[in-house]
């Protein structure tokens, strides 16, 4: 027991609080505060009189409702500089009041810190001095910010029909050696969603990558042959039931999207940037290079056994593909189109067309 008492009282003896800063540093401390609360919440308010001037001379709002508007976000921003402002009064207050008593006290921006020592270690003790509406608005200018991030990122999906158009002429389809709904194209990829404007707008640049499998069934019983520097149809001996050709490629695309989904602005004037909300649209193109291209042959032979067989090579396709595309959508699903503007096959007119579904899932 004497053990006990005696490191208690080691203890005791050690425990020390030393005040970081001198009284003056601190009420300068107060005073930049104060300066810089009334400073930015000014900024605020011109910036929010500039848009509203932007707003009026587009004709989206009166004049009178400028006015109305100028007045309301005024009173606003001086609400909160009196009300941020009589925190730091009411801190100053106390600081005083702690001088004249002679307690240690120490405030940095929100806390108030001391620092204990015990033996060798030193742990520091820090005291939040928010009141419940400070910590509210902390919370709420976070959430504010992430709501206008300017880039936001989406998962991208795509699948449909795919097949070839013969020197850029739609009317070609009917004459296609390649099934239409068997040649089936897929899409995975990545977009960054990046607003052009710092305030929140509908108009956006999206960029990414993608991963596409393009898939050419032939009709007729046909498969493609590599004939020198040309590939072309020839008629299969044998009876096939499967006989398609998959061309893989990495692409980059770029589209410049308008997002009609409408902002939700708040009473105090907040503006929360809302996408895939509404409809969609988004023109742009692609540029990319083939990752690899095969040839699927199934087939009943002489003996009667079925074959399976993976047949590799270039093909004679183009290395590099490059394209235009566009897509019309309401919240995350759309239709999309895509073309290549370069041949899919070497000393062809051939181009490789997909129509399908797409989806942007946040």
């Amino acid at each position: 027991m004497k053990r006990i008492l005696l490191i208690l009282v080691l203890l005791s003896t050690t425990m020390a609080f030393s005040q970081r800063g001198s009284f003056e540093e601190e009420v300068k401390k107060i005073s930049k505060r104060i300066d810089r609360i009334t400073k930015q919440q000014k900024d605020s308010l011109k910036d929010r009189v500039r848009d509203i001037n932007r707003k009026v001379d587009r004709g989206d709002i009166t004049r009178e409702e400028g006015k109305k508007l100028k007045k309301e976000a005024a009173e606003y921003h001086a609400k909160n500089i009196e009300r941020l402002v009589s925190v730091e009064e009411l801190k100053l207050q106390q600081l005083v009041q702690d001088k004249i008593d002679g307690k240690i006290f120490y405030d940095d921006d929100y806390y108030e810190e001391n620092i204990l020592t015990i033996g060798k270690n030193t742990f520091k003790l820090r005291i939040s001095n928010d009141t419940k509406r400070d910590i509210e608005d902390r919370w709420r200018n976070r959430r504010q910010r992430r709501w206008n991030r300017r880039t936001t990122t989406q998962f991208i999906f795509a699948m449909g029909a795919n097949n070839v158009l013969q020197d850029h002429k739609i009317s070609s389809l009917n004459n296609s050696p390649y099934m239409f709904w068997k040649s089936r194209f897929y899409e995975v990829g990545l977009t960054a969603k990046y607003r052009l404007s710092r305030q929140a707008s509908q108009t956006y640049l999206k960029y990414g990558i993608s991963f596409l499998w393009n898939n050419l069934r032939a009709e007729n019983n046909q498969y493609h042959v590599v004939n020198g520097d040309v590939t072309e149809l020839q008629t299969f001996a044998g009876s096939l039931s499967e006989s398609r050709l998959r061309h893989v490629q990495m692409i980059f695309p770029v589209h410049l999207e308008f997002d009609f989904s409408k902002n939700r602005v708040y009473d105090d004037g907040r503006i929360r940037d809302r996408r895939n909300n509404s409809f969609r649209i988004g023109i742009g193109g692609f540029a990319g290079f083939k990752l690899g291209t095969r040839q699927y042959l199934e087939y009943t032979d002489l003996s009667g056994t079925r074959v399976e067989e993976l047949q590799r090579g270039t093909f004679n396709t183009n290395i590099i593909n490059y394209g235009i595309s566009t897509y019309f959508a309401y919240r995350s699903t759309g239709l999309y189109v895509k073309y290549d503007l370069n041949p899919f096959f070497k000393n062809t007119e051939t181009r490789n067309i997909s129509i399908g579904v797409r989806f942007d899932l946040d």
